[in-house]
Protein backbone atom coordinates (compact mmCIF):
# COMPACT_ATOMS: atom_id res chain seq x y z
CA UNK A 1 0.00 0.00 0.00
CA UNK A 2 0.92 3.42 -0.72
CA UNK A 3 1.72 5.98 1.78
CA UNK A 4 0.92 9.62 1.66
CA UNK A 5 3.20 12.10 3.41
CA UNK A 6 3.11 15.52 3.59
CA UNK A 7 5.29 18.88 3.98
CA UNK A 8 4.14 20.42 7.35
CA UNK A 9 3.21 23.79 5.37
CA UNK A 10 0.85 22.24 3.55
CA UNK A 11 -1.70 22.23 6.75
CA UNK A 12 -1.48 25.79 6.61
CA UNK A 13 -2.01 26.03 2.59
CA UNK A 14 -5.21 23.68 3.44
CA UNK A 15 -6.15 25.47 6.53
CA UNK A 16 -6.01 28.77 5.13
CA UNK A 17 -8.34 28.24 2.24
CA UNK A 18 -10.74 26.07 3.82
CA UNK A 19 -11.32 29.21 5.52
CA UNK A 20 -11.34 31.37 2.98
CA UNK A 21 -14.09 29.00 1.28
CA UNK A 22 -16.07 28.74 4.64
CA UNK A 23 -16.50 32.64 5.00
CA UNK A 24 -17.52 32.79 1.21
CA UNK A 25 -20.76 29.82 1.52
CA UNK A 26 -21.00 27.66 4.38
CA UNK A 27 -19.97 24.15 3.58
CA UNK A 28 -18.21 25.02 0.88
CA UNK A 29 -14.35 24.53 2.76
CA UNK A 30 -15.94 21.43 3.67
CA UNK A 31 -16.58 20.75 -0.35
CA UNK A 32 -13.28 21.91 -0.80
CA UNK A 33 -11.89 19.38 1.83
CA UNK A 34 -13.67 16.22 0.40
CA UNK A 35 -12.11 16.49 -2.90
CA UNK A 36 -8.72 17.12 -1.85
CA UNK A 37 -9.51 14.29 0.03
CA UNK A 38 -11.00 12.22 -3.33
CA UNK A 39 -7.53 13.39 -4.89
CA UNK A 40 -5.19 11.79 -2.55
CA UNK A 41 -7.25 8.82 -3.04
CA UNK A 42 -6.89 9.24 -6.73
CA UNK A 43 -3.24 9.87 -6.60
CA UNK A 44 -2.54 7.03 -4.27
CA UNK A 45 -4.27 4.38 -6.84
CA UNK A 46 -2.73 5.83 -9.87
CA UNK A 47 0.53 8.22 -9.43
CA UNK A 48 1.77 8.45 -12.34
CA UNK A 49 -0.48 9.06 -14.50
CA UNK A 50 -0.40 13.15 -13.64
CA UNK A 51 2.09 14.47 -15.74
CA UNK A 52 5.33 15.78 -14.65
CA UNK A 53 5.61 19.08 -13.44
CA UNK A 54 8.20 20.60 -11.66
CA UNK A 55 11.86 19.38 -10.15
CA UNK A 56 10.51 16.09 -10.53
CA UNK A 57 7.03 16.62 -8.84
CA UNK A 58 3.46 16.29 -10.41
CA UNK A 59 0.41 17.80 -10.64
CA UNK A 60 -2.60 16.67 -9.55
CA UNK A 61 -5.46 19.51 -10.84
CA UNK A 62 -8.89 19.53 -8.63
CA UNK A 63 -12.15 19.64 -10.67
CA UNK A 64 -14.17 22.07 -8.43
CA UNK A 65 -11.50 24.11 -6.84
CA UNK A 66 -8.86 26.63 -9.03
CA UNK A 67 -6.16 24.11 -6.56
CA UNK A 68 -3.70 21.50 -7.62
CA UNK A 69 -2.03 18.59 -5.26
CA UNK A 70 1.97 18.90 -5.97
CA UNK A 71 3.25 15.79 -5.38
CA UNK A 72 6.13 12.96 -6.04
CA UNK A 73 6.50 9.22 -6.13
CA UNK A 74 8.84 7.22 -5.04
CA UNK A 75 8.60 3.04 -4.56
CA UNK A 76 5.76 3.16 -2.14
CA UNK A 77 5.48 6.64 -0.97
CA UNK A 78 3.60 9.56 -1.87
CA UNK A 79 5.11 13.26 -0.53
CA UNK A 80 2.81 16.39 -1.04
CA UNK A 81 4.68 19.04 -1.12
CA UNK A 82 1.72 21.56 -1.23
CA UNK A 83 -1.79 22.26 -2.31
CA UNK A 84 -1.24 25.23 -4.46
CA UNK A 85 -3.97 27.95 -5.86
CA UNK A 86 -2.82 27.95 -9.65
CA UNK A 87 -2.87 31.48 -10.09
CA UNK A 88 -1.27 32.93 -6.87
CA UNK A 89 2.18 32.93 -6.49
CA UNK A 90 2.48 29.57 -8.67
CA UNK A 91 6.23 28.96 -7.65
CA UNK A 92 6.11 29.43 -4.00
CA UNK A 93 6.49 25.77 -3.15
CA UNK A 94 9.55 25.18 -4.91
CA UNK A 95 11.28 25.80 -1.42
CA UNK A 96 9.98 22.81 -0.27
CA UNK A 97 11.06 20.86 -2.67
CA UNK A 98 14.54 20.86 -1.45
CA UNK A 99 13.59 20.37 2.26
Amino acid sequence: MTNVYFHPEVAHDIRESFVWYESQAKGLGDDFINELESAYETITELPGVWPLFKKGFRRYILTRFPFAVIYRQSNERIYVVAVMHQSRKPDYWLKRATE
